[in-house]
């Protein structure tokens, strides 16, 4: 393995760079629990900029009404015939509306929706628009088929076709939804039967198969062949995490509709082992509360014969099989399979559909759950952002009528009382997220430096002006808290590279940490090709985050006429053990990634010439032939060149096992003057007759003016002695 393979380490630096603290803005959105705004405030930030700061704070519930001896539904009540309550304390109703498939409006004309491309043919579908969703049934069939086996996927595939064909009504509007390798929406909101039949039959046509929870300690799901089995809980574990941001990215994407909404999520069983998955289900349960979706969950396996010998897809067990603890275990799986999809359900105000062969009560259930209800939304008196979760109670002032709606909802968590695993979540959201993280100021550069043919050091320096840290002083410590999440892309999206590390920096406050920099250094081991890089830094303390992305070309140099590294740049030098490219004679270079630099510093350059040609010398043998590489370094204001180094010439390599010559400059810049200059380095391989001329620019400034000293007290005038008294 190569020596600088897998490398994260962290430099950390208060770095007294020139640049000074960009400004930054703070955007503190509150979870979208309605669609009504509050009043907004404005708020100055540390710069005196105005922040105008908009939360939201509406809770939308459904209610049906039944008559409790019928069952039939209720309509006409008002406003002032309902109370609710969130705990002990009743809520002002400030949002009321009913809706009933009873006034829905025929869909004579449709648009065209991007969103969706279908899977069996070109041939574009009519999609229902917007304003013509009001009064009418919203149904996705969100098809789980990385869960599912080929029995149960064609259970689940004939229910829908004959609900489509024989049971669907002019009010509903179904959408499809399948998560196979991707998610994919594969049929927009649509009233045309013919178009979803045809969509729904692809599935049942698919040659893939549902992928098995794995095994785990407590279960005798492999032949027990041996006193060991393997435990795949962590396996298990991220399968569900990926159903579960499956079911959230669907809620999310509805958000927008205000209309009721529900999903027959078909799936054969979502395990969760403990506290685990505790996260994602609580964030798929709050995304579709605020999206006013319910969850209908059904289980495609149907009614299962459960026994101690498992099924036939079970190794036969050598010993135990009758003494209850297989049966146990058995049984004990598959209520685990079976508790994440009730939860789903009960949360979100829908029905779970367990353990039945019979699918079509479901499609039933989510047309008579849907035929009218009562929208009601209030604004919390409770402010508190605590991420708790909130029972709801709401009565009608008038008798034999039952009313039915979901029991509650978590309350929005802002970061001082978010867990671990939605911090975390969150940091990995913004990492996959198409909108940059704006509230604090980031900068990154990086690096790359060839190791072997094909495989190059790839450095990352990341820059946070200490201005943007809330340090919170502990005795005579500036104290904080980052936690820094990076990943790599290839050209075709592929994730093949990752850092995630918490900093914990305790700073003496004589640095005044708020007036420099912190740089934080990490790198990564990658083959020649076209990358993506994003970084993503948070503070602990407020949790705002920062993003930073860009593009690294790691060129194949094997016809390169002159094969270079990258240029680093660096205003200071520091002692370093380690074996890097980045490191010369125990000094480590620390990029200056700004190219903003003092008079009183100096201009350290670092870079590396690869295999160059060398002379041929009679007798030399074993790569001793001399090499012959020339470098300088112009600085120009304009056209005009204002000074030049001296010439440094390589006659060796000095780079043991990687074929390369390091060059390093150092350039004292007390002799120049303030401004921008354009930089011109100047490389040639004087044996094969390669050239290179790279240019980048620096700005220089002046030191900052020393305080100035403190003023020595004046003493008072001496009073003049009065005459006579002998003073």
């Amino acid at each position: 393995m190569n020596k600088f393979a897998g490398k994260a380490g962290a430099i950390l630096a208060a770095a007294a760079l020139a640049m000074p603290g960009a400004g930054w803005s703070q955007q503190n959105p509150a979870p979208a629990l309605g669609t009504q705004i509050a009043t907004p405030q404005v708020s100055d930030t540390p710069q005196g900029g105005l922040v105008l700061k908009v939360s939201t704070n509406l809770v939308l519930t459904n209610v049906v009404a039944r008559d409790t001896k019928t069952g039939e539904l209720v309509q006409g009540l008002k406003q002032s015939d309902f109370r609710v309550w969130e705990g002990n304390r009743e809520q002002q109703v400030s949002t009321f509306d009913f809706q009933t498939v009873e006034m829905a409006t025929p869909l004579k004309e449709a648009t065209i929706s991007g969103l969706a491309a279908g899977t069996s043919g070109s041939k574009a579908v009519l999609v229902a628009k917007p304003e013509d969703l009001r009064n009418h049934r919203l149904i996705v069939m969100f098809f789980d088929l990385t869960s599912m086996q080929p029995e149960d996927l064609e259970r689940s595939v004939d229910a829908a076709r004959d609900f489509l064909k024989t049971k669907m009504q002019a009010a509903d509007l179904v959408a499809l939804v399948s998560l196979g390798d991707t998610l994919k929406v594969d049929q927009d909101f649509t009233a045309d039967k013919d178009a979803l039949i045809r969509e729904v039959g692809a599935y049942n046509g698919t040659e893939g198969q549902g992928f098995e929870q794995g095994a785990t300690a407590n279960t005798n799901q492999t032949e027990d062949t041996t006193a060991y089995t393997a435990d795949e809980s962590e396996y298990n574990d991220l399968n569900t995490d990926r159903e579960l941001f499956a079911l959230r990215a669907i809620a999310k994407s509805l958000e927008k509709i205000g209309e009721k909404k529900s999903l027959l999520y078909f799936s054969g069983g979502i395990s969760r082992d403990g506290i685990e998955n505790q996260a994602s289900l609580r964030s798929a349960v709050n995304a579709a509360v605020r999206a006013n979706l319910a969850i209908y969950s059904v289980d495609t396996r149907g009614l299962e014969a459960i026994g101690p010998l498992g099924n036939a897809s079970t190794g036969s067990l050598r010993s135990g099989a009758n003494n209850g603890a297989a049966l146990q275990n058995n049984m004990n799986a598959n209520f685990s399979s079976q508790e994440v999809m009730a939860t789903l359900s009960t949360e979100t105000g829908g029905k779970a559909f367990l353990d039945s062969n019979d699918f079509a009560p479901a499609f039933a259930q989510v047309q008579k759950d849907s035929s009218a209800y009562y929208a009601i939304g209030f604004r919390s008196s409770n402010p508190a952002h605590d991420g708790k979760y909130r029972k709801l109670k709401i009565t009608v002032n008038r008798p034999g009528i039952k009313l039915e709606y979901r029991p509650g909802y978590y309350a929005p968590a802002d970061f001082q009382h978010a867990g671990r695993e939605d911090r975390e979540q969150e940091l990995n959201e913004q990492l996959v997220s198409d909108l940059p993280a704006t509230d604090m100021a980031l900068y990154m550069d990086a690096f790359f430096f060839r190791v072997d043919r094909d495989r190059y050091y790839v450095p990352v320096s990341l820059i946070v002006p200490g201005s943007q840290i809330p340090f919170v002083k502990g005795g005579d410590k500036d104290k904080a808290t980052l936690d820094i999440l990076g990943g790599v892309l290839d050209e075709v999206k592929r994730p093949i590279g990752r850092a995630r590390e918490t900093v914990k920096l305790n700073l003496d406050q004589g640095l005044n940490a708020r007036q420099k920099n912190i740089q934080y250094t990490t790198s990564f081991n990658l083959p020649a090709g076209k990358y993506h890089l994003k970084f993503v830094v948070r503070e602990n303390q407020t949790g705002r985050m920062g993003s930073f992305e860009a593009d690294i070309l790691l060129p194949e140099m094997k016809k390169a006429p002159l094969k270079m590294s990258s240029i680093l740049l660096a205003s200071s030098r520091q002692p370093s053990k380690k074996l890097e490219p980045t490191v010369r004679n125990g000094q480590e270079y620390v990029p200056n990634i700004s190219h903003v630099f003092r008079r009183d510093q100096h201009l350290f350059l670092l870079y590396e010439i690869y295999s160059p040609m060398r002379a041929k010398v009679e007798g030399a043998k074993g790569g001793g032939e001399p090499v012959r590489v020339l470098t300088s370094l112009q600085l120009m204001q304009g056209s005009v060149k204002v000074y030049e180094t001296p010439q440094v010439e390589a006659k060796t390599i000095n780079v043991a096992g990687r074929d390369a010559v390091a060059m390093e400059l150092d350039v004292p810049l007390d002799a120049l003057k303030p401004g921008q200059y354009t930089c011109q380095l100047n490389v040639i391989d004087d044996t094969a007759g390669a050239f290179a001329f790279p240019r980048f620019a620096v700005l220089l400034k002046d030191p900052p003016a020393p305080p100035a000293p403190p003023t020595a007290p004046v003493a008072p005038a001496a009073s003049a002695p009065v005459a006579g008294t002998g003073k």
